[in-house]
């Protein structure tokens, strides 16, 4: 008799046991379809099934991407120059042609303090080679720093910043057989420019 009790009170506990088992399994898978249908997509943007952009819970993740790229950008832009920076001079503009024969060229260059912007558009009526280059402070004569050079083009156009103080602008050649005009529109902080032609001795031009 003892031994009919002892072998039920076993097989109760082996059914307990195995339904124990079985909850917990039920408990985990539900769990793992939590992580991956819910967690993963909101919280990481992991969304292997999809389902989780269909129920909207991926923007929660893109949001949090968007703002950390927000962030990344401004602390890496953190150094730069501020928004505001006050000069100590009036802002000019003018637009000036020059007239060059074939085979002709002029340098046109304005005086511009390091850090300084220059706003510049030019067009031809021809096609001309054309160097955009600095000559800085001190540099030995017939010193120069290049920072674009082209053939055969007839515009231009785009913002300087000056990497230090000195004369700043183009040198223009006409390589062709007919006369062409060179039309520059330029605007910023420069309190004057020089004109260099061949044979001729330079000029200077002072804006107030």
């Amino acid at each position: 008799m003892a031994t009919l009790q002892s072998d039920a009170a076993t097989d109760q506990a082996l059914v307990a046991k195995e339904r124990l088992a079985v909850a917990a399994g039920a408990a985990l898978l539900v769990a793992g379809l939590i992580l991956v249908i819910a967690v993963l997509p909101a919280e990481y943007g992991v969304d292997p099934l999809g389902i989780g952009r269909k129920l909207g819970l991926t923007a929660m993740s893109d949001v949090q991407k968007g703002l950390e790229a927000f962030q990344a950008t401004k602390t890496a832009t953190a150094g730069g120059a501020p928004t505001v920076a006050p000069q100590p001079r009036t802002y000019q503009n003018e637009t000036v042609a020059f007239k060059l024969a074939p085979g002709g060229t002029i340098d046109y260059k304005y005086r511009l303090d390091k850090g300084e912007a220059l706003l510049y558009s030019w067009k031809a009526t021809g096609p001309v080679n054309y160097e955009l280059h600095a000559e800085p402070d001190g540099a030995p004569q017939g010193y120069a720093e290049s920072f674009e050079k082209k053939n055969a083009m007839d515009a231009a156009s785009g913002t300087l910043t000056a990497p230090f103080s000195g004369i700043h602008g183009w040198y223009w050649e006409n390589p062709g057989g007919t006369e062409v005009t060179v039309t520059l529109s330029a605007a910023g902080f420069y309190n004057m420019s020089h004109e260099f032609r061949k044979d001729q001795p330079p000029t200077t031009k002072m804006f107030r």
